[in-house]
């Protein structure tokens, strides 16, 4: 048998270990209460939330326009790897000035937070498309799901550690839970670099034609190449058929992740039990993203994608009869499980079914479906809600969601393996 996990997949992987911090301590963990709390001190709870939103959606709309552009462009130029580390040191930059904002200045740390989720998407792009470039193409589905394993592993663990740090400063010689929080968002900067380490040194940036077009030249090159790709996309019905697919799967499991913490407060859940929760889907969804990337050899991609889809589907409907603390960390479990399977093999699935040299562009389309996705899914929801008088009966709703992503999917020729 080929070894697979030579030192370009496990350094590819290990991006993902760092990377991942950043959406577990940050962006679900620490941020969205601090900034309630310590950043927005004397302000109206509807007001923070107001800032805090307006500040997500502007910059996923901004990441969402421009990330397919940047991917020509690193097409073209070579420039893959260069831009996921360049996104990296800025994301990096940003959060660790996070560490540093004072008490009340809510304006600064909403920028600096709008920049880190930026750069964090951005690198993200460039990172996916260096996987057709790490493995041979047999390979994809198992090192995608080596990475998102590697992401659960590695987020988690510093999530723990920041946890810890937070409910036990002295341990760790801290004055307080607020100079914990502060410290953690620098240790998710350093471990993010810490960890891009691998990649930078063993990761080779992809070989492509020298283009020695000026920065202006090259934007309107490659707005005309993306132009003629999204022509060439609507001739292309099995990849079309794909995206369709998955952007209504996709929705409907961004939604349970972002209803998750909505679902919690509605059972009386304190802070430290939502974060239990977090911490036992990151440790569950570690063994078993790995596990999907074994399961695609016999089975390929698209069958155990559609069972991820039905456990959504029987999740949401359980969801629905909630009404205690263990009824929740059951779902976590459950989720757990299929969440990094449904994600892993969905992006090894299109990367098969794309031309490596275009994958830049290709995985900057990807992200502008993942970044428009979740939003179906909370319109549906809310409109469930009216009409039942229950927000949780509301959540019925995404199971169309499931049904229409799944039978689309259904009907997607998967890729003859080479």
């Amino acid at each position: 048998m080929e070894k697979r996990i030579d030192k370009k997949v496990l350094s590819w992987a290990l991006y993902d270990f760092g990377n991942s911090a950043f959406s577990t301590t940050v962006m679900a963990g620490f941020f969205p209460i601090f900034f309630k709390s310590f950043w927005s001190h004397g302000t109206e709870a509807v007001v923070s939330t107001a800032r805090l939103g307006s500040a997500i959606s502007i910059s996923s709309l901004i990441i969402a326009l421009v990330s397919p552009t940047l991917g020509v462009v690193a097409d073209l130029k070579g420039f893959k790897k260069t831009f996921c580390l360049l996104f990296t040191l800025i994301g990096a930059g940003a959060c660790a000035v996070l560490g540093f904002i004072p008490l009340g200045d809510w304006w600064s740390a909403i920028l600096a937070y709008g920049i880190a989720t930026m750069a964090f998407n951005a690198g993200t792009v460039f990172y996916e498309s260096l996987l057709p470039f790490v493995t041979k193409e047999r390979n994809l589905d198992y090192v995608s799901s080596l990475g998102y394993a590697m992401g659960y592993l590695g987020g988690g663990i510093l999530f723990l550690i920041n946890v810890l740090m937070h409910l036990f400063p002295a341990a760790f010689g801290l004055k307080d839970g607020v100079v914990a929080v502060q410290v953690s968002f620098v240790t998710v900067a350093v471990w993010w670099v810490l960890f891009s380490f691998p990649l930078a040194r063993n990761v080779p940036e992809p070989a492509v034609q020298m283009n020695k077009d000026n920065a202006w030249k090259l934007t309107v090159r490659s707005l005309q190449t993306l132009k003629g790709t999204l022509k060439e996309l609507v001739h292309e019905k099995n990849l079309l058929l794909f995206i369709i697919a998955y952007w209504l799967y996709i929705d409907g499991v961004y939604t349970v992740m972002a209803m998750a913490v909505d679902f919690g407060l509605a059972i009386d859940l304190q802070s430290k039990d939502l974060i239990v929760a977090l911490l036992i889907t990151q440790f569950i969804g570690f063994p078993c993203a790995y596990y999907f990337g074994t399961v695609t050899k016999r089975w390929g991609a698209r069958k155990p994608i559609l069972f991820c889809i039905l456990i959504y589907s029987v999740s949401v409907i359980l969801a629905t009869q909630m009404s205690q603390a263990w009824h929740f960390f059951a779902l976590a479990i459950m989720i757990g499980m299929v969440q990094g399977g449904v994600q892993s093999l969905s992006r090894s699935m299109f990367a098969k079914m794309i031309p490596p040299a275009m994958s830049g562009e290709y995985f900057g389309l990807f992200n502008l479906v993942g970044r428009f996705a979740a939003i179906l899914g909370p319109s549906l929801v809310g409109f469930g809600a009216l009409l039942t008088g229950s927000s949780r009966m509301g959540m019925l709703g995404l199971i169309a969601l499931f049904i229409c992503g799944g039978t689309l999917l259904w009907k997607v020729k998967e890729p003859v393996r080479t």
